[in-house]
């Protein structure tokens, strides 16, 4: 499960005001919820995009802290994907997540991508962990 931060000064609530009908949206029917860090995500079993096996996600609350988008995408197989002939899926998969997560969090994969690197630079101690 990878959870994403919002832009500086802007809340999770305020950029989704209803997550249920945003996930609906971009991947399918929602199928039932799932624990995670003492809050319920949504599940969609059964996505609309092939290439996608199942979604998780919601809003993780911290309390005090600004909330966080919890999000985890199983994917199925590049190479059962291709032999079902849904080549343009993938790209449409990708579209899906990247403009989901953008619309949550108000920023571009290229600015998640150095959230992400900034992330693992403060803490080098838990990087070597894994």
């Amino acid at each position: 499960m990878r959870e994403y931060k919002m832009r500086r000064g802007e809340y999770l609530s305020d950029r989704i005001e209803d997550m249920e009908s945003t996930i609906t949206e971009y991947f399918g029917e929602i199928t039932g919820t799932e624990p995670y860090d003492d809050t319920q995500l949504f599940v969609v079993d059964d996505p609309d995009n092939p290439v996608f096996d199942r979604v998780v996600a919601g809003t993780v609350d911290y309390g005090s802290k600004k909330d966080r988008l919890a999000l985890q995408i199983d994917e199925r197989p590049a190479e059962e994907v291709i032999a079902e002939g849904h080549v343009d899926a993938a790209e449409d998969a990708v579209d899906a997540k990247n403009d989901f997560l953008e619309e949550a969090t108000g920023r571009d994969a290229k600015a998640r991508r150095e959230s992400l690197k900034r992330d693992v630079e403060d803490s080098p101690d838990e990087a070597d962990s894994v």
